[in-house]
């Protein structure tokens, strides 16, 4: 009787250190696999264009006739791979224009997040800033759509006030992967002269967002 008592628990003790072996054995393997650097995607674009080569000459004199440097005035940056932008402003006649582009390209960082999450994270902040437009024309509201460009976009558009004179205010915000383009552009007609139509201010902004996104690489 006691040979036969002793079998269950030789044969308990070796189970027991199995599945001791096999428990070690797992909780090495997701330590390894829940690594933060190992589980985030490294950044899809690792450098900016240069912001004022973004735009052809053709289509800078097309959205800013008469413009004083067809090849732009570039804002400083500590970091061009980081932030950059550039812009461009003319009077042709009494008819106004000015057009800024502005790129914001993100890293993946360990313990921060991926290259592509931080970008989502930038846009989202940018789509909600954008979309409050100050000095906006009594009686009017800005209208706010997609853009339909990049990842993900939003356009606003607003008849806009400034020093008693009226504006045409166009921003495109768009998204493509880990970089984040802003496109701000304003049209007015001085002396009496009309400001831009809101469709011809619309469809040039989409076109330099368009254009400033193909040089993204």
């Amino acid at each position: 009787m006691l040979a036969v008592a002793a079998v269950p628990v030789l044969l308990v003790g070796c189970s027991g250190s199995s599945d001791d072996s096999d428990s070690s054995e797992k909780s090495a393997t997701p330590t390894v696999a829940s690594s933060p650097s190992a589980s985030l995607e490294p950044a899809k674009f690792t450098r900016l264009p240069n912001a004022c080569k973004t735009l052809s000459k053709n289509t800078v004199k097309d959205l800013v006739p008469k413009t004083k440097d067809a090849s732009g005035d570039a804002a400083k940056s500590p970091d061009a791979n980081a932030r950059a932008s550039c812009s461009w402003n003319g009077l042709n006649g009494y008819q106004y224009r000015w057009l800024d582009v502005a790129l914001q390209r993100s890293d993946t960082l360990p313990g921060v997040g991926s290259a592509e999450d931080q970008a989502k994270a930038a846009f989202r902040k940018l789509k909600k800033s954008t979309a409050t437009v100050e000095g906006v024309r009594k009686g009017e509201q800005p209208t706010i759509r997609v853009a339909d460009v990049g990842d993900e976009s939003q356009l606003v558009s607003a008849e806009v006030v400034k020093d008693k004179e009226n504006y045409r205010d166009v921003t495109v915000v768009a998204r493509t992967s880990n970089v984040v383009l802003t496109v701000s552009y304003d049209g007015a007609g001085f002396e009496g002269e009309k400001p831009p139509s809101a469709t011809t201010m619309e469809r040039a902004a989409l076109k330099a967002a368009k254009e400033v996104l193909a040089q993204i690489t």
